[in-house]
This record gives structure tokens, C-alpha cells and sequence, in this order.
């Protein structure tokens, strides 16, 4: 059995993050440039979960603007979801804006997503409403 860790996201692992973003997203995903920025943005911050070949099947990423944090991004490869690594990379960023004393996480998700709502709701999150045409493809 393939052993996971969790760890700083790095130049190295954007390919994989771009097949897992087609994989979860299809045509309305984040391009290359845009994970380039966000490695590069001084408020983010990325994570991903690898396996023993340092390949890249899952990531988060996270903005922190003082004392808040905004989830950007969270998904998981087709093939490795439902084994609670959505639940590490999220308990790692929560842990991670807990130490810096972050005191509020947002984040939006499609209201179709019921795994992804169960996740946040047993983390505390609460819905707060619902953003009309937030996403490209509604």
C-alpha cells in the first residue's frame, strides 16, 4: 500500500495539479500561469499530498489577508478520492491558519457538491449563502 504525505506545494508538482484540475473541472479550470502566480503570491498558500514517487494527487490552496483565510482551490484525483485526503489537506491548512491566528476561513462551493459540503460542514463550516452564477458553467 502507496504511503501519502502532505507538503508544501512546489514548481514540480504543477502538471499533476493540471491533470487533476481537467480530471475534477473539465474546460473551466485554473490554467498553468495561474498556479505559477499563486506559488509566487506573497497571501497563498499551497499544499499537496504525494505519494512515494512525488507525484502530485491532491492539493489545496489557501489566501490569508490578516486575520482571515479563503480557501482558492481543494481537489482530489478521480482515482484517490473517498480516502479522507481532502479531510488531511484541510485539517493542514486549518492547523496552518491556527498557528498564525487567523480567526475566519471562507470558501465557496458549488451547491451540487454534496461530498465537498459534507467535508466542510464536519470541519464547522456553515453556509452562509449562495452566489448566483459564481461558477462558469451553471
Amino acid at each position: 500500500m502507496q504511503k501519502f504525505k502532505v507538503q508544501k506545494m512546489d514548481y514540480e508538482h504543477i502538471d499533476d495539479i493540471l491533470q487533476i484540475e481537467e480530471l475534477s473541472y473539465g474546460a473551466h479550470h485554473w490554467s498553468k500561469d495561474s498556479f505559477i502566480t499563486e506559488l509566487n503570491n506573497k497571501i497563498s498558500s499551497y499544499y499537496c499530498v504525494v505519494g512515494e514517487d512525488n507525484k502530485c494527487i491532491a492539493y489545496m490552496g489557501i489566501w490569508k489577508i490578516v486575520n482571515e483565510a479563503h480557501v482558492t482551490n481543494l481537489s482530489v484525483h478521480p482515482d484517490y478520492r473517498n480516502k479522507k485526503i481532502a479531510h488531511r489537506l484541510l485539517l493542514t491548512s486549518i492547523n496552518e491558519c491556527y498557528r498564525e491566528k487567523i480567526k475566519f476561513i471562507t470558501l465557496e462551493v458549488r451547491v451540487t457538491n454534496k461530498k465537498a459540503i459534507g467535508l466542510y460542514e464536519k470541519f464547522g463550516f456553515k453556509s452562509l449563502g449562495v452566489r448566483k452564477k459564481y461558477y462558469q458553467d451553471n
